[in-house]
């Protein structure tokens, strides 16, 4: 399938073609790659998807580093690096917390690894997300909370001052839990709360990265967030993704949660998303299927969603949604579908 000029660009995680460890199976359920290089992985996603994906996602240092940046750039051939991504979560001396860490040395490591982080992305010339999945608690008790929070938004503050100086944007990304039990950024509410207090400082370079399972997991309507966002500017990347929204599963896009996943198309239609250079990015997980296959279906299942949605009537879908009339707006879903 050619990409039409009404198509978004893409770009794809390259934990996607890791060994698919789990805390069950350690070794992976695709052990076979475990002992791959990041240059070996980006050459089988290449040589497998094409052009299916423009350009690639990595976490910092432990996917992309200065070490092995050209031998990548060499596996990429002619694709393109997207993001880099915070990696704190990767390394076991941030168990208890990174940014929000109450010990002075453990914060200051990891304060220090996010700003070569943000750096490293500012040479590039690249976006920065940041997910802090490593920073919360696991028990009631544990935590200082007032301390925490305020070292984990400072820490937030600091990379997103290093990433205007740097004339890129940070992208805050929110998730329940896992691998801290509680997260503390983990719904859109305390995503905005955290960009909130940033804008009282003037850091305007600060947007959110939906992740899909992340907010299906939540209860979070895609849709409706995804306007809310747009409305306020803070749209600022995707990660595309389904799952049964109890855990973040990472199945392929419009396995499950497809009526939600059409909705948003709509509503990233209504919010030209993808005409200033958004991408979707696809943040997959195929644990027992094979990667190329996985990715290469959730690219051509998201275009048959986006097509689905603009063969939907944006004005009349409006007027039925100014009148509230859920039945008139399914007639025009299921139209759109073919029924």
């Amino acid at each position: 399938m050619s990409k039409g000029s009404n198509e978004m660009k893409t770009s794809l995680g390259i934990w996607a073609f890791g060994p698919m460890v789990t805390r069950f199976v350690p070794m992976g359920y695709q052990p076979e790659h475990r002992d791959e290089t990041t240059a070996q992985r980006v050459a089988r996603a290449v040589g497998g998807l094409g052009d299916l994906i423009d350009g690639y996602e990595f976490h910092y240092p432990n996917e992309l580093s200065p070490e092995n940046l050209d031998e990548v750039r060499d596996a990429l051939d002619g694709h393109d690096v997207y993001t880099v991504c915070s990696g704190l979560h990767l390394d076991p001396i941030f168990g208890k917390g990174g940014l929000s860490s109450p010990d002075d040395t453990t914060r200051d490591e990891a304060l220090r690894r996010t700003l070569d982080g943000v750096d490293f992305a500012g040479e590039l010339g690249v976006h920065f997300v940041l997910w802090p999945g490593i920073e919360g608690y696991n028990y009631p008790f544990q935590t200082p909370y007032a301390d925490s929070w305020g070292r984990f938004v400072d820490g937030i503050g600091q990379a997103a001052q290093r990433a205007r100086d740097r004339g890129i944007k940070l992208f805050l990304e929110h998730k329940n839990s896992e691998p801290a039990m509680k997260i503390f950024m983990r719904n859109v509410g305390m995503t905005l709360h955290v960009i909130h207090k940033l804008r009282a400082q003037g850091l305007d370079n600060v947007q959110v990265n939906m992740d899909w399972q992340h907010l299906l997991m939540n209860g979070e309507n895609l849709a409706e967030y995804a306007a809310m966002l747009a409305a306020e500017g803070l749209l600022g990347h995707q990660h595309a993704n389904s799952g049964w929204g109890t855990f973040d599963d990472d199945n392929m896009v419009g396995a499950t949660a497809f009526m939600e996943t059409l909705e948003l198309a709509v509503e990233l239609r209504r919010a030209d998303y993808g005409q200033n250079g958004e991408r979707l990015g696809f943040d997959l997980y195929p644990y027992t299927e094979d990667a190329v296959a996985a990715v290469a279906r959730s690219v051509h299942q998201w275009r048959f969603i986006w097509d689905v949605a603009s063969r939907i009537d944006d004005d009349v879908l409006g007027k039925a949604q100014q009148a509230k009339d859920a039945v008139r707006a399914y007639e025009l879903v299921y139209a759109a579908l073919g029924a």
